[in-house]
This record gives structure tokens, sequence and C-alpha cells, in this order.
């Protein structure tokens, strides 16, 4: 009995392991992308008018839902985690992001795809504020807790992302209709604005972490994060009186999802590998 269960146990150990999750992240990419490229195409409905079809719609949506919720699960292991490297604060407020965007985009596809409705302010929205936030709180502790000691020409760069994000955020914000509900013009600008911000901290990660085995995950935090401002920058683009989901960039959403969770895995690797070598110093 003991050698059967402990049998079932290793066994599970490794379907779970770090390296089986990241080829499953890197495989619900690449779904992802081949769901998108094949199926996104808009057809003709009864009434002349194209649309994409609903199950298609239902796929992003769980694409989607299920890339955050992995990550959200994966952030929180490493919360728990006490070989954490980074701070475990940093990661429960990641999770909480993830969590949140999960929760945020079930209510936005709901109202979009049950109750046929344009969610230009819903439920949702609370969710996906919360999710800003968190993210935001969790980059900033990440930064705070390495000392940053970027030179002239990485701040260069870090400014010229900035610049240039937000001519992007602003030029395209231009090209739309300002809201007339005031909520609504508030919450607009406000997800610019936080986009804007969380291009500028990523950037400043991915030049403060550059090098090391840790530093992978972080690469991957900042690659997520780029992914989540080129896909609300397109659907900012894209909104209006005939926008329906699942556009072709929107992929970048499941993408960001994916590296998000790719970057919690990372990090465990690497705390794992690095409590092995203390154990084996204070050994010899």
């Amino acid at each position: 009995m003991s050698s059967s269960y402990n049998n079932n146990s290793l066994r599970s150990k490794s379907i779970f392991s770090n390296r089986n999750i990241l080829l499953a992240g890197i495989a619900w990419a690449v779904a992802a992308l081949l769901y998108f490229l094949l199926f996104s195409a808009k057809i003709p409905g009864a009434n002349g008018v194209e649309t994409r079809a609903e199950w298609y719609v239902i796929g992003t949506n769980i694409f989607e839902a299920l890339a955050y919720l992995g990550a959200g699960i994966l952030c929180l292991r490493n919360w728990r985690s006490p070989q954490i490297v980074s701070s475990r604060n940093v990661w429960l407020a990641i999770a909480i992001g993830m969590l949140s965007y999960f929760l945020g985009g079930i209510f936005f596809g709901y109202t979009e795809i049950i109750l046929k409705e344009e969610p230009d302010v819903s439920i949702g929205d609370v969710f996906f504020v919360l999710t800003y936030i968190s993210l935001g709180v969790g980059m900033i502790l990440a930064v705070a807790s390495r000392r940053i000691n970027l030179e002239k020409w990485q701040w260069l760069i870090v400014s010229a992302i900035g610049v240039f994000g937000s001519l992007v955020a602003w030029w395209i914000s231009m090209q739309q209709t300002t809201p007339t509900e005031l909520l609504a013009a508030i919450l607009n600008w406000f997800y610019v604005v936080s986009d804007v911000v969380l291009l500028i901290i990523a950037t400043t990660l991915l030049l403060a972490f550059w090098g090391g085995r840790v530093a992978q995950s972080w690469r991957m935090i900042a690659a997520a994060a780029f992914s989540l401002y080129i896909a609300d920058m397109w659907f900012k683009f894209a909104q209006g009186p005939s926008y329906q989901s699942g556009d072709i960039l929107e992929v970048f959403w499941v993408f960001s999802g994916v590296l998000f969770g790719m970057g919690a895995v990372l990090e465990h690797d690497a705390s794992l590998s690095r409590t092995r070598r203390e154990r084996g110093r204070k050994r010899a």
C-alpha cells in the first residue's frame, strides 16, 4: 500500500513538474494563436451583417480565462513557498491581479455573449481595476526589492519607451469618441494611464533584472506586461459600434496570462535550485 502511494505521488509530481508546466504554457499559447488565426474571420449573418461565430467568441474567452486562472494559481504557489527568492508579497499581489483578471473576463464574456449587451461598463470593470492596481503594486515591490542602478543609456531606453507608449495611447484615445458617461470616461483614462505605467515599470524590471537565472522570470513578467499593453491598445483602437471580441491581436491577452504564469514557474524553479545548492554547500 505504502509503495503504491509513493509511486502515485512521484508520478503526480512528475506530471506537474516545472518543466511540464512550462511546456503546457507554450502549447496553450500556440493553440490559442492557431485558433485565432484559423477562425477569427467574420462570416455573413442572416441579416447580411458580418459577425464572428458565437462558438468562436466563447472559445477565445476560454483560452483567455484559463491562461489567467493558471497564472494566478502558479503565483499563489510562489507566495506560499518559503524558499522563493523574490518577496512573497510580490507574488501575492501579482496573483491577486491574475485572479481578478480571470473574474473580470468571466463577467465581460457573460455580458457580451449571454446578455448580448455592450460591456462598456460592467461588474467586470471592478476586477479589471483591481488587476491593474495589484499588478502595479507587485511590480513596484519587485523593483523596490532590488537596488536600481541603471546606466544612463538604460534610463534613456526606459524614457523612450515611456514616451512612445504614451504617444501611442494618446493617439488612439484621440481617434475614439470620448464616452459620454462620467464613469465610462474615468475608466477609459484609468486603463490608458495604467497600461503606460505598467509598460514603464516592465521596461525598468527588464533592464534591472538582466542577467542570471533568476532574471529569466522577470523577463517573462516584462514580456507579459508588453503583451497586455498591445492587447489593450488594440482593444481601445478597435472599439466602436460594430466591435465584436475575437480580433487577432486579442491573442496577446492569452499570451500575457501565459507569460505571467511562465514567469512564476521560472522563479519557483530557480528558487528550488538555489535551495539545493545551499544545502549542498552546508553538507560539504
